[in-house]
């Protein structure tokens, strides 16, 4: 892979990003990582980090690949879950995506070559019970990416979406917390709860995700635009 390419990972400082960061990083990419808490993007030991909010970034030009792994997974049933929660979810989820794909984007079609790898989740291609905002939010990113690759299919540029079962990571441990403080269930219990939709019995690892978007991110994922693949040992 040339060392000449520049890739940009948002939430680079943890969970999938990170994993995400560490692939690209070890295929000879350049990456600089995003997010909002220096610490973990100062340890990613990326090429370069950057302060911000994908919902308002900076001016970012010159990257040849985004992969965008920042996100929020609210949960509540329905009647919980209020305007404010929606309004969370689609402003990250949604508005995130494309705010972060608007300050890459254009020097990618200037160049004439780019990835937009958007990290989704199953939930953007099924329903899950207490999960209404979030799924709603991921429904709606799938739909940017489909119709924003129709846009720049002849550009050079490609539009994708990797769309994880529940993965081994921070929020997923949250949820198991916050399952076993409203239900009083185990830990072991509220993970069973979270891996039984997975036929293969357990959660995605980072690495697996990261290993999708580094093939994305090269030259012969070039005719793979639009898509939405998920990687949850085939439950979708």
């Amino acid at each position: 892979m040339s060392s000449a390419r520049h890739a940009l990972v948002t939430g680079g400082g943890t969970g999938i990003g990170l994993a995400c960061a560490r692939a690209l990083m070890g295929a000879g990419f350049r990456v600089t990582v995003l997010g909002r808490r220096e610490a973990p993007l100062r340890a990613a030991g990326a090429d370069a980090w950057i302060i911000g909010d994908v919902t308002a970034p900076p001016a970012l030009p010159g990257f040849d690949v985004l992969v965008n792994a920042a996100g929020v997974a609210p949960s509540a049933p329905f009647h919980r879950s209020d305007d404010a929660m929606f309004q969370q979810a689609i402003s990250v989820n949604l508005m995130g995506a494309v705010a972060i794909t608007r300050a890459v984007l254009p020097g990618m079609l200037e160049s004439g070559w780019g990835r937009v790898i958007h990290i989704a989740s199953t939930a953007a291609l099924k329903g899950y019970a207490y999960t209404t905002a979030y799924s709603a939010s991921k429904h709606a990113m799938l739909g940017f990416v489909r119709a924003l690759a129709q846009e720049t299919a002849a550009r050079g540029v490609t539009i994708n979406a990797i769309c994880p079962g529940f993965t081994e990571t921070e929020i997923v441990a949250e949820s198991i917390a916050r399952i076993t403080t409203r239900t009083g269930r185990s830990d072991a219990e509220a993970r069973a709860e979270l891996t039984r939709p997975n036929p293969q019995g357990r959660l995605v690892q980072p690495a697996e995700v990261a290993a999708a978007a580094l093939f994305l991110a090269s030259d012969a994922a070039g005719a793979i635009n639009g898509a939405a693949i998920p990687v949850a040992g085939g439950e979708v």
